[in-house]
């Protein structure tokens, strides 16, 4: 066996030393023909261990990046910040608050006369500060109303070569309008709350649709509002709200509107966008928005202990806040009275007569004539009361009835048709604005 390989060996041998191209390529076609055609082709390249290596070396400009490292070490930047005045403030704690750790700007505010007057004190105002980024005071501002004539006053602190300086300017107010909406989820407060509408602008609110929506009980969640409203404004700056302007409540599915409007001539008021006017001889409540206590109807009575007919509403309130007359008419009576303590009679036409107890005060006397709105009093506890409320009363023919639903039953008067032209393009222009504070809504509720 061996001696049959060794003649096959030195054949090969042979015919390689004869043929040596045809030889290696046939074993090349052979082999790429295979799996080991990747293995032939390897094989056959150069060793690269011999391939000749080249040394290239090209000089390369460097960045400047210790240049902007220098720059960023020594660049400064600026910080804003906003607070509120706390009647309890210091010097110091206002500036902690502000961000501000710098003793002289401390000791300024606490000698300044024009900055202790505007700030120390002072509750409620907004402040705007402006510091370097170790938090050293810039300069300070903060502005005010101090009155209704339409002018703000801004005092003025600023950091100069030679110490800290004050100064008070003085400009006029921005007269502008607002759009806003909300959602109920529990209240009308907590919505206007959440949307950021001040408080006298929801109890507007309250009061324009009081006489369809009974906003203590009837509110749905989900229910929602739009609303334009005045402002008065100091460099961008809400000093205070005014009226409202337009309205849209849409409560229970069914949807309320409302715009202000003034007759040539005469006081403004309350309509709806079809001219209808919203004021009723009677107002739905005595006291601006507040929460019912106590409806018309049996209850265990909070003294005597039985059940008894409540013959009136109870509105909660604190000692002092102001009563108002439901409607004109005249005072029948101004004085004590038993369980009801100080109260006020006052008689309406058609026999119709309202009941204010428990009062603090007494603002009216006996036969003075008293308008619609009209303050002849405020919340007290005299008399039969467990704490501070209102127990009022509506009378027709000296028979108790419930307020609230009498307050609904009234007619209202339309815009007169002198006044309609003028009437329905404010109207027009008044639905594009309540259009825009729904969009507004809408988009604050996605």
């Amino acid at each position: 066996m061996n001696h049959g390989l060794t003649t096959v060996s030195d054949r090969f041998l042979s015919l390689l030393q004869r043929h040596p191209k045809r030889l290696t390529a046939l074993v090349a076609v052979v082999l790429l023909g295979g799996g080991g055609g990747a293995y032939a082709v390897a094989s056959l390249a150069p060793d690269p261990a011999d391939l000749p290596v080249h040394q290239i070396t090209e000089s390369v400009q460097p960045l400047a990046l210790q240049d902007q490292a220098n720059a960023l070490d020594t660049h400064s930047f600026n910080l804003f910040r906003t607070d509120t005045t706390r009647s309890s403030d210091t010097a110091k704690s206002l500036l902690q608050r502000l961000g501000i750790d710098d003793a002289d700007a401390a000791a300024f505010l606490r000698s300044d006369s024009l900055a202790n007057k505007a700030i120390l004190g002072r509750a409620g105002r907004t402040v705007h500060a402006e510091a370097t980024d170790n938090h050293a005071l810039l300069n300070l501002s903060v502005r005010w109303n101090p009155s209704n004539d339409g002018v703000f006053q801004r005092l003025v602190v600023e950091k100069t070569a030679q110490g800290f300086r004050s100064r008070i300017e003085e400009a006029a107010l921005e007269n502008t309008s607002r759009l806003a909406g909300g959602t109920i989820r529990s209240s009308l407060f907590a919505a206007t709350d959440e949307a950021g509408i001040p408080d006298p602008v929801a109890t507007q609110i309250a009061e324009i649709f009081s006489g369809d929506i009974d906003f203590h009980r009837a509110l749905r969640k989900g229910d929602h509002f739009s609303v334009v409203y005045e402002t008065a404004e100091a460099d961008g700056q809400v000093m205070r709200s005014g009226r409202v302007l337009s309205a849209e409540f849409v409560s229970n599915g069914k949807t309320y509107q409302a715009m202000w409007f003034a007759e040539p001539g005469q006081k403004g008021g309350y309509y709806t966008l079809d001219g209808q006017s919203l004021r009723r001889s009677f107002l739905a409540s005595p006291v601006e928005f507040s929460r019912i206590t106590s409806g018309f109807s049996m209850r265990m009575h909070p003294i005597l202990k039985t059940w008894k007919a409540h013959l009136g509403v109870d509105y909660a309130g604190a000692i002092g806040t102001p009563v108002r007359t439901v409607a004109d008419g005249v005072v029948e009576f101004a004085g004590a009275q038993n369980g009801y303590g100080n109260v006020i009679i006052v008689k309406h036409s058609n026999k119709n007569e309202t009941v204010y107890a428990h009062l603090s005060q007494i603002n009216v006397r006996v036969g003075q004539s008293v308008s619609q709105g009209d303050h002849i009093g405020a919340v007290g506890m005299t008399g039969w009361a467990t704490g501070p409320h209102l127990h009022f009363e509506f009378r027709v023919n000296g028979v108790h009835q419930d307020p609230l639903t009498v307050a609904r039953q009234n007619d209202s008067q339309p815009v007169s048709a002198a006044a309609k032209p003028a009437f329905n393009q404010l109207a027009s222009v008044m639905r594009q604005q309540l259009s825009a504070a729904t969009s507004i809504q809408q988009a604050s509720a996605d």
